[in-house]
């Protein structure tokens, strides 16, 4: 969710294999963006027409996967329903089969099953909140002492508990820290294993999970403390947070089916440009933090 990956335990065949595999692609990816990279060492595009540029665009057989950019503002912040979410669970290689069971959802989230734990089971929770933060699922912040909601997922963008806008892929979001959970070998995969869901770890290292984490890895590893991506297209160019890049959206909607395909239904639907005065600002934080009360009247 962090944006990269959900990686559990090499400690069967299967999983072993796709640990594996997803270590070599990662490696294949970053030497894939060097040699893409112009003389200034910028990423470069990919010539599909998607406005976003390797490696921000992802494994090209799927970055039609993933959401495209708002034509109309009732488009924003929608999410995707449960029919599209199952349309985009085949493309990647998924099906309903491949979620945890209810029992096992509402064990993992809830710190309960083998070897549960409810200080993972929150931070699980806030990420899952954090990447469907559309129509209907607020997410609540104290923003000058008051309760607010806000809804940015289009944006990629989120308001902390204590009122700073951010990119969820920012060091200080769940959605990254959830990155000690769901590494190999971390809480994540051995609870998988210990409560009989090895068959949901398997069908993730089987989709498209694998090689878009490679590409949502070598991303992140460039995009500074802002955690913000370019898009350029028609000559406009305009900023959007790093959960909307195709890699690391597929790559979050990927671990949220397997947890619950309800809840991938939540994710949003079209990706939305950040106010340029408020991508300006993220990007001269030195946190990629600002405070959003300051900001919010660019939202609307």
């Amino acid at each position: 969710m962090r944006s990269t990956s959900w990686a559990g335990p090499a400690r069967r065949s299967a999983v072993g294999h796709g640990f594996h595999l997803i270590v070599a692609m990662i490696g294949a990816c970053l030497l894939a963006v060097a040699g893409t990279q112009t003389v200034s060492g910028q990423p470069v595009a990919n010539g599909d027409g998607t406005g976003f540029s390797i490696p921000f665009s992802g494994a090209p057989a799927y970055e039609h996967v993933a959401p495209t950019q708002l034509t109309s503002p009732e488009q924003l912040n929608q999410p995707l329903g449960q029919e599209w979410a199952d349309t985009i669970a085949g493309q990647i290689g998924l099906n309903r089969a491949d979620a945890l069971s209810e029992q096992q959802y509402l064990d993992l989230t809830s710190g309960g099953g083998v070897g549960g734990n409810l200080d993972a089971a929150a931070v699980i929770v806030a990420c899952v909140e954090i990447l469907t933060n559309t129509v209907g699922r607020p997410v609540y912040s104290e923003v000058g002492g008051q309760r607010v909601t806000s809804v940015l997922g289009s944006y990629g963008l989120y308001v902390n508990p204590s009122g700073s806008l951010e990119s969820p892929a920012n060091a200080d979001a769940p959605t990254r820290q959830v990155n000690t959970l769901i590494a190999p070998g971390g809480f994540v995969g051995n609870w998988l294993r210990d409560n009989g869901a090895l068959h949901s770890l398997t069908a993730l290292y089987r989709s498209a999970y694998t090689v878009q984490a490679a590409y949502g890895f070598a991303a992140q590893q460039m995009s500074g403390a802002a955690q913000l991506v370019t898009n350029t297209k028609g000559g406009v160019s305009a900023e959007v947070g790093m959960s909307m890049a195709p890699p690391l959206w597929i790559v979050n909607f990927a671990l949220i089916y397997i947890l619950n395909p309800t809840l991938a239904a939540g994710m949003p639907a079209y990706w939305a440009p950040i106010p340029p005065q408020v991508a300006e600002a993220i990007k001269a934080s030195p946190t990629g933090q600002v405070p959003y009360r300051d900001y919010a009247g660019y939202f609307g």
